[in-house]
């Protein structure tokens, strides 16, 4: 449903259609391109203050088995004047999370101890069933950690390379992933090999990434480390595929030294309806304040019985049965456990015990609405900047190949000058912190066909040479 205007702005349809933008694609390639605007003329952002989308307007819950996006949208708290399109970053939470965080804070503040003693390790492993029924793994499976950084971090250290061993990995991966092969790599003696996956990533095929990645696989692969999307370009990986073909490798090879294939997922979980089993990776690693706009400071290891039989915990659980009584008999506490991956020490607690929440309201709504949602905005923010002829996506068009993250380049500006000019409009992107920057906006469940049609009248008159906003 349309959002109404405040004040008397004219309607959304009205704005698109005097400043010639249109809702179709084809609108878009027919009448906007043959009318250039003025970004301080543009009635969209008439008397020198974009009219961004307006709040949404209270409705009651759903019925059961029925999603309404603008019940969901009112779940937030977000500062309703901007258009937030950068889900891929930072959550906000959810009333859901909001209420158990702050319910867990008021038990913790009134009586520390007790309130801790009846509630943590209940509630963790609550946390932990609850990421595991999500994402079809069962809780004895999954690892709490603080960020996909952590986890990335605690699992690659954990497999611990040796002499003649190696990783293989992509140059298109995030910092995080070859910073800790790197490190992980140095104490072990292991050997990190980097490749490209594709020339043009607009373009490329599952088979494209599939072939170099198995071409590449030699006697002494013992990790393939992936990212499921990429934050510098929007591809989503086809891990399944490469699960698939990975089959036939290790089929021969001693569990010991089958190829484990890990993956940071951060991007894809809480976006996409799937489960690790149906993935087929070994691990899955990712933080839960992004997409799942989960607590801040929560994050999750989900891995399977091979992947856990191949690491070692880093850090000393908390959680993890019998771990005091091995310390104080001082015996060995057996095989690894993801509750011996998860790390002990005081924390915010009340973050933690709010994930239960967390994957609550994602249940709610539906993987499967989210995921629709998801494609449907970066969908339509995809066909619209492909007939702008002065902004290049980057972002594969085909949905088995993207998820939510769209990026992009604006001829003649930088990407973090693109970022720059939608933040005078009142549209939060990002620039992605890579040695090729590119311009990211990342629309989620939380967003409407409104905020994506706002975002782009403003990339239709934003770009080199025209004025920027002035501000008021």
């Amino acid at each position: 449903m349309a959002s109404k205007q405040r004040g008397d702005a004219p309607s959304r349809r009205d704005l698109l259609a005097r400043s010639g933008l249109a809702l179709s694609a084809a609108a878009l390639a027919s009448s906007a391109l043959a009318q250039e605007s003025d970004p301080v003329t543009d009635p969209d952002f008439a008397d020198g203050e974009p009219h961004v989308p307006a709040a949404p307007q209270a409705a009651p819950p759903p019925a059961p088995g029925t999603v309404d996006w603008t019940w969901v949208r009112n779940q937030w708290a977000l500062d309703w004047g901007e258009v937030d399109l950068s889900a891929m970053l930072f959550a906000s939470n959810p009333k859901p999370v909001r209420d158990a965080i702050d319910r867990h804070r008021r038990g913790l503040d009134a009586n520390p101890v007790r309130y801790l003693e009846k509630n943590n390790k209940p509630l963790q492993n609550a946390a932990r069933a609850a990421a595991g029924a999500y994402f079809g793994v069962p809780a004895e499976n999954v690892a709490l950690c603080e960020s996909t950084t952590s986890g990335i971090g605690l699992l690659y250290n954990g497999i611990g390379l040796r002499y003649g061993q190696e990783v293989l990995t992509t140059i298109h991966d995030y910092y995080v992933t070859h910073e800790s092969l790197r490190l992980a790599a140095l104490r072990g003696g292991g050997t990190v090999r980097k490749i490209s996956l594709f020339d043009q990533v607009e373009t490329v095929t599952v088979e494209q990434i599939v072939g170099r990645i198995i071409g590449n696989i030699g006697p002494q692969t013992r990790v393939l480390a992936l990212t499921w999307v990429h934050s510098s370009t929007g591809l989503k990986m086809p891990i399944r595929a490469i699960a698939d073909a990975l089959i036939p490798i290790n089929a021969s090879r001693a569990p010991q030294e089958k190829v484990l294939f890990c993956v940071d997922g951060v991007h894809g979980f809480g976006v996409e309806d799937t489960t690790l089993p149906q993935l087929g990776c070994d691990f899955l690693v990712a933080g839960c304040h992004k997409w799942l706009f989960g607590p801040r400071g929560t994050g999750v290891i989900f891995g399977t019985p091979l992947g856990w039989s191949r690491v070692e915990p880093t850090v000393p659980s908390f959680l993890a049965e019998g771990a005091y009584s091995a310390w104080i008999g001082g015996y060995d506490p057996g095989a690894t456990t993801a509750a011996r991956m998860t790390p002990g020490g005081f924390k915010a607690f009340e973050h933690v015990w709010a994930l239960i929440e967390a994957f609550g309201f994602h249940q709610q709504v539906g993987k499967t609405n989210i995921r629709s949602r998801t494609v449907e905005l970066a969908g339509r923010l995809k066909e619209g900047m492909v007939q702008m002829p002065h902004i290049r996506l980057r972002t594969p068009r085909d949905p088995r190949l993207s998820a939510g993250i769209v990026a992009f380049d604006i001829d003649g500006l930088s990407a973090d000058g693109v970022v720059r000019r939608l933040r005078t409009y009142k549209i939060i992107g990002s620039a992605a912190p890579y040695a090729q920057r590119h311009v990211r906006l990342t629309p989620s469940f939380r967003n409407t066909v409104e905020d994506v049609e706002y975002a782009l009248n403003a990339l239709h008159v934003i770009r080199a040479g025209s004025p920027a906003r002035a501000k008021r």
